[in-house]
Parts: structure tokens; sequence; C-alpha cells
């Protein structure tokens, strides 16, 4: 094999991409900032019973494990970094009241989460810990919103769900995890087959409520088709309410509702949204409400938030211009060297032409250059 050979679904980033995905990684973190969030830099590597506390099957799954040479500890690179979070908000932070942090750092995946996605994600979250009300879950979609608003994605649509409907409908009934995550998957892939024969020797009216949620899915009409179907079910009027409620107070947006997606991870504990745009194979952020993320670290906060992988933007999204720019004489005369100096602290990208090299075109488009006009060093259109 060729020693320049990357494993699959791992790539170099190239220039233009790469300053796309810095770009955007910086106004994603200053968006975040303007409504309070205050950045976080979790470690990429931690002990695998601190990463892998109480995230689920799926987590561990898509989790790089290896032997710590010092201590000879299980250790983990994350695939997630919302675990990570709760974690500093339960035992660094320690705060009473509400807050909210945010993070933007690689996390790596043993398989691709979807096809043709890369297994080393850029992911960007924001999460907001101790409020338990709905105005956390709607801070969070509004964000979630102004992200990709910032990212350039247009005509965006929302989707949401609450796996507390699957919840009450399986109280009492006895399952190990490997079969919940059957039913969750017939669930996801609208399997009725495979769920009617999971669910044949369930009560009647939980059998018929997680068939009915086959059908369960499509703009706001499907609230009260769910309301009839599940009427028998504990909690299920209190879950139907507050998705209406949130989705009454996301002014402009297409919202969706599908009451058997359960994607995503296991620590989700109420009201679950995605967001999709036009030409997005899958969707390009996704979160919602986990208050027990928390309760592993011995302090269980109420919390909401969401996550998106940049990179995953970025290809969504048109390519930016080259950046502009200043092309300059290389030169040693200490007045040019002067005018260069003054550009670029007044924050102008100038590129020097090294001798020989005057043709050569790259990421930046240099469509002024520094000259001498009559003694002085002058900036003039190219």
């Amino acid at each position: 094999m060729s020693a320049w050979v990357l494993p699959d679904h791992i790539a170099d980033v190239l220039p233009s991409e790469a300053r796309h995905i810095e770009e955007l990684r910086r106004g994603l973190l200053d968006t975040a900032r303007s409504y309070g969030y205050e950045l976080v830099m979790p470690p990429l590597l931690e002990h695998l019973e601190s990463l892998l506390t109480g995230t689920g099957e799926a987590l561990d799954l898509q989790t790089f494990k290896l032997v710590d040479q010092i201590s000879g500890r299980s250790m983990g690179l994350r695939a997630d970094t919302t675990p990570q979070v709760a974690r500093i908000d339960s035992h660094l932070l320690n705060r009473r009241g509400v807050t909210r942090l945010c993070y933007c750092g690689p996390v790596l995946h043993t398989r691709p989460d979807r096809p043709h996605a890369t297994r080393e994600p850029l992911q960007f979250g924001a999460e907001i810990y101790g409020h338990a009300g709905l105005e956390a879950d709607i801070e969070a979609l509004q964000l979630a919103r102004e992200c990709l608003r910032v990212a350039n994605v247009r005509e965006t649509s929302i989707d949401l769900a609450d796996v507390r409907i699957v919840r009450n409908l399986l109280v009492g009934v006895e399952l190990t995890s490997q079969q919940v995550n059957r039913i969750h998957a017939a669930l996801n892939a609208k399997d009725a087959q495979e769920l009617s024969s999971l669910t044949r020797d369930f009560p009647r009216v939980a059998r018929e409520g997680l068939l009915a949620l086959l059908q369960l899915y499509g703009d706001v009409g499907v609230l009260d088709e769910a309301a009839k179907a599940l009427k028998s079910i504990p909690g299920t009027s209190e879950v139907l309410s507050s998705l209406n409620w949130i989705a009454s107070r996301l002014g402009g947006a297409t919202v969706t509702f599908d009451l058997a997606d359960l994607r995503g991870y296991a620590y989700y504990s109420g009201a679950r949204f995605a967001i999709y745009a036009s030409g997005a194979s899958d969707a390009l952020v996704r979160g919602g409400r986990y208050d027990e993320v928390g309760a592993v670290f011995g302090r269980n906060r109420p919390a909401a938030g969401f996550s998106l992988d940049v990179k995953q933007i970025v290809s969504a999204v048109p390519p930016r211009a080259l950046k502009a720019a200043i092309r300059a004489p290389w030169d040693e005369a200490g007045e040019v060297v002067a005018a260069i100096a003054d550009l670029r602290r007044a924050g102008h990208t100038v590129v020097c032409v090294l001798p020989g090299h005057e043709s050569e075109v790259d990421e930046f488009c240099c469509d002024r250059e520094l000259v001498q006009v009559a003694g002085q060093w002058v900036v003039q259109a190219v």
C-alpha cells in the first residue's frame, strides 16, 4: 500500500475548503457567544469509563479504543462531545444557575454515520444547562437556525419528535437493551413487518400504539392524529402539547413531525429536532432535550442543545470566493517593508511575489497591487 493513501473515510482538507471550514468555525463560535454561550475545550482523549458512562451502546461502537502507555488504563477517542460538556458542567463548573456552553473540535468515529460521511467530523455544539422549561428548547432551536443562516444554508425545514412517546408506550414491558434497540431500529426504518414481529407478545395498547407511530409523520395535523391514536397512553397529551408549543414559536420555519424518529444518541430524554436543507441527504443539525446526560456524573441537571458537523455544512453550501488580496513586490527596502506591514496590520492580506514566480495562481485573488507612484508606495486596482 502506498504511504500516502489515507484510511477509508479520512481525508486531507485542501486550502479553499480548509479556509471555508475555519471561517465558518469562527462565525459559529461568534454566533454562540452573541447568545451568551461560553467556549469550552474538552480533551480529545479520555479514560474510557468516563467517556462512555451513560451514553449507550451506539456511542460505544463508534468509539476508537486504546491503552494508555502511562497508566495502562483503557482510553477512548471521543465520538461525541456532549457527554464531556456535561461532565464539565457537573464537576468543574458546578454552577447553581443557568450555564450556557459551546465547543468546536474534532471527533472520531469507527464507522461513518451516514453514506459518504467523514469519520473525522468537526463537531460544533451548544448546550444550555439548568433550565427545565421549554424556553431552553426554543433557545437551542433559535441558535441552531441562526448558525445555519451564518453558514449561508437556505431553505431549511425542522422536524420534531419526542422520545417520551415511545418510552411511555414501553412502560411495563420487560425488554433487554438489545430488544429496545431493535424496536428503535424498526421504528426509524418504518419497518411495519419487523415491528409487528418484535411486538407480537406485547400488551395490546403498547403494540397498537407502536405500530400507529409508523404512520404519524407529516405536518402539524399529525399531533391531532396522535392524540386520538395514543389517547390511552399516560403522559402523551402533555408531550404532544409541548411539541405544538415549540412548533408555534418557530416563526417562518417549515415544521414537520415524525413521532417514530428516534435517531441520535441514547441520552435524549424529551423533545428532539433535526434541521434539513434542500439538497442535503441527511439532517445538518440534530439536537433536543437531554436532562439525564449529567446524572452519571452525579448531577442531574436539565439540559438542551444541539450539534452539527462543520465539514458537512461546508459540503452542503456553495464554495466561498477566493480571498481578496494585495500583490506586492519582494523587496528589502525599508519603505516597502513598512508599507506591507501597515497593510497587514490594517487587516489586509498581502502576498509578496517571489522572484521568478509572478504568474502563479493560488488560494488568493490578488485584485490589487502595491506599486510605487511618484516615490510613494500605494495600492492600486489590478
